[in-house]
């Protein structure tokens, strides 16, 4: 369990990692013939309990996202607790379900994945505004992951809009949402396709740590984000879904991750003692 910020920074020095590792497993991609590890186990709890075991000790969190347990139906929300519990309890577990809404219906979600599912932060869409946030928060050591920029071309749809003084829609979200709780409580997510916007991002929330998709198969350059985005924490969470748990389509699949998620950590090890911060 990783309840603020400093525990998770020192979990990063000894990772010498700020990686998170996105679980995003799909049938049809699953190397051919992948054998249970368990008689009757499903094969994408094999396949993500191999990932996890060869990628563990590179990475500080990993982050499944719903919608890839969901399309399985019921069978999927059993891999999905089952794939949480084998995470080991020293790394952060960041389920990736962009939940909104609001009143008890956002205490329900924030009830079903904080205290039921056991996980430690919840990705938020935050369009509803203060009280489809509010409820998600003031659970012990949990967080909440507030969308803020994000890293599809569609980002130009909305969060670019201009606001106040020209503040784009994004800027305006973060300065709102960093009154609602503390950086100990409060991340936000921000795409690694937008590097230009790190600097003014750091502006605003210089103690938050940071939540960023789209390195590797998305294009996001990490020497670019880390140099406007590193704070005195780090204060980056890296993640890499498909880069790493599809480097290999065949039977060494899990080594195939490891060297993938080897080659990240190796370049964040740099970092981070080039930033003193190692």
């Amino acid at each position: 369990m990783l309840g603020n910020r400093q525990q998770l920074f020192d979990l990063i020095r000894r990772q010498a990692s700020f990686l998170c590792v996105g679980l995003d497993p799909e049938m049809g991609k699953l190397p051919p013939g992948l054998q249970p590890g368990q008689p009757g186990e499903h094969p994408i709890l094999t396949f993500n309990k191999a990932i996890i075991d060869a990628t563990h000790d590179l990475c500080v969190a990993y982050k499944p996202n719903l919608a890839f347990y969901e399309a399985l139906g019921p069978a999927g929300w059993d891999i999905f607790a089952a794939t949480v519990d084998y995470i080991p309890d020293t790394h952060l577990v960041i389920a990736d379900a962009k939940r909104g809404d609001i009143g008890n219906t956002s205490r329900l979600y924030a009830e079903a994945f904080f205290q039921q599912m056991g996980v430690d932060a919840l990705t938020i869409a935050p369009y509803m505004g203060a009280d489809s946030v509010t409820p998600f928060l003031g659970f012990p050591n949990k967080w909440v992951i507030l969308l803020a920029l994000t890293s599809n071309p569609g980002s130009q749809d909305f969060q670019f809009a201009p606001q106040d003084q020209g503040e784009p829609l994004f800027e305006k979200v973060m300065r709102k949402a960093m009154g609602w709780a503390s950086p100990d409580e409060l991340m936000f997510v921000v795409g690694a396709t937008h590097p230009e916007q790190f600097v003014q991002i750091r502006a605003i929330a210089p103690d938050h740590f940071l939540l960023v998709p789209g390195v590797g198969a998305q294009g996001g350059d990490l020497q670019q984000i880390c140099q406007h985005g590193l704070n005195r924490q780090c204060g980056l969470l890296i993640n890499s879904s498909r880069g790493i748990i599809y480097a290999s389509s065949g039977p060494d699949f899990a080594a195939a991750a490891r060297q993938s998620a080897l080659s990240l950590q190796k370049d964040m090890a740099r970092i981070l003692a080039e930033a003193g911060l190692g």
